[in-house]
């Protein structure tokens, strides 16, 4: 007796439910576990800034600053101090400091249990400031250019001027010259760096020195040498002087002389 057959279909490939993907759950319970967690992290962090305890009452100095004044350091301290001894933003706090006009650099760190301690390294100028787009500052020992009021003596502090980038060099140069003219008796006022890289000094005694650009075969320290050792024959047989001109290779011409005796011919276009 033959025996009917009867065909069956198995459906493959049918798109399981959500539910029917372990994976994907456990991937979707994990999302929303961090977010849980982060959104009562935030919560907490929120409610402890509000909460009264440990609020920040005092700001202690381990330095004295000579420029900084309190009342700057009050209205800064103002904008920072927020949330309490734990949550307290010592980053936002630091940024905060240093943005004071004498402020080098700053270091804030918690003082137990309500303060903060603040240590504060100020600008020490060494000299004026003068772009040679008009812009006027102060450059500190490390040679960086900063914007605050002149202190008292600052007229005394020798002036440099130039492109910008080149305050380390300026200040450079003026050590080197400084040392050389310290010989006869002289300092520099002001001390310039033309665009085209050509150097010009001026004296305490009102005297200009051009010295132009330095090139390996007459170098800068070379004429100021010269001019140096002429320097005081120079004053005794001419006078004074406006300018001496050094950029010629073996020799210099002065300018705007005030004689205060007759002058020898060969004082001007003196040949060393």
């Amino acid at each position: 007796m033959a025996r009917q057959r009867t065909n069956t279909r198995t459906q493959t490939g049918a798109p399981a439910g959500l539910w029917h993907q372990p994976a994907l759950m456990h991937l979707l319970a994990d999302v929303l576990i961090v977010l849980a967690v982060t959104g009562l992290a935030w919560a907490t962090l929120t409610a402890l800034q509000r909460l009264p305890v440990f609020p920040l009452r005092e700001l202690v100095l381990t330095t004295s600053p000579h420029h900084v004044t309190a009342q700057q350091l009050e209205h800064a301290a103002r904008g920072i101090m927020v949330g309490n001894f734990f949550t307290v933003d010592l980053e936002a706090a630091r940024a905060a400091f240093e943005k004071l006009p004498w402020v080098r650099k700053a270091a804030v760190s918690r003082q137990w249990p309500d303060g903060l301690k603040l240590t504060l390294e100020e600008h020490e100028p060494v000299a004026r400031w003068r772009h040679l787009n008009g812009d006027s500052g102060l450059v500190n020992r490390q040679a960086e250019i900063f914007v605050a009021e002149l202190p008292a003596g600052a007229a005394e502090l020798p002036q440099l001027g130039g492109p910008e980038g080149s305050a380390r060099e300026l200040l450079e140069r003026y050590v080197e010259f400084s040392n050389v003219l310290a010989v006869i008796g002289r300092r520099i006022d002001t001390i310039t760096l033309s665009p085209r890289h050509a150097w010009q000094l001026k004296l305490d005694d009102g005297v200009a020195i051009e010295l132009g650009r330095d090139q390996p075969r007459h170098p800068l320290s070379e004429k100021l040498d010269r001019f140096a050792a002429h320097y005081i024959d120079l004053r005794q047989r001419v006078g004074a002087m406006r300018v001496a001109d050094m950029r010629y290779p073996n020799g210099f011409v002065l300018n705007g002389l005030e004689r205060t005796r007759p002058a020898r011919p060969e004082a001007t276009g003196q040949k060393s």
